[in-house]
């Protein structure tokens, strides 16, 4: 036969001091061990056993050497710095348009941010849609290569 014990609770009310001596001695935090997860290494630490045991430590790894870092421009800044970069040889004349090849410049994804104003092909591995449409209502076109 289960044996149901009563909380205590349940036995103090009706009592002004629900078992703490004077009235005033259950108040704070320090009544119930300190605020939040205070005492989590000292009193509380049978509490973090059982409830929370991944609390404490470092747990997994990440690898550095296999997160791979994609440099990002956005199409703004390319048709903002498109004469300097005809200038300095980043960037051909091809007709009416003019082809830059971001993956030269050290980028490899081309995001939609900014304006673009002037037919422009752009050459990158990765595109953002917005980039792509914006590159095709000026006129130019997204190459993925």
């Amino acid at each position: 036969m289960v044996v149901r014990k009563r909380r205590k609770v349940r036995k103090q009310r009706g009592r002004r001091t629900y078992g703490r001596g004077c009235s005033k001695h259950g108040r704070g935090s320090g009544e119930k061990g300190g605020k939040g997860l205070s005492g989590g290494h000292k009193q509380k630490w049978p509490h973090t056993l059982k409830y929370e045991p991944d609390h404490f430590g470092k747990h997994g790894f990440t690898s550095v050497s296999r997160t791979i870092k994609v440099g990002a421009i956005n199409v703004g800044e390319l048709d903002e710095k498109l004469d300097e970069l005809l200038q300095c040889g980043a960037a051909r004349r091809e007709g009416e348009k003019i082809v830059i090849d971001v993956g030269k410049l050290g980028f490899g994804k081309v995001l939609g941010g900014g304006h673009v104003t002037r037919p422009i092909e752009v050459i990158a591995r990765e595109f953002a849609g917005s980039a792509k449409r914006k590159l095709e209502e000026a006129g130019g076109r997204a190459i993925a290569g």
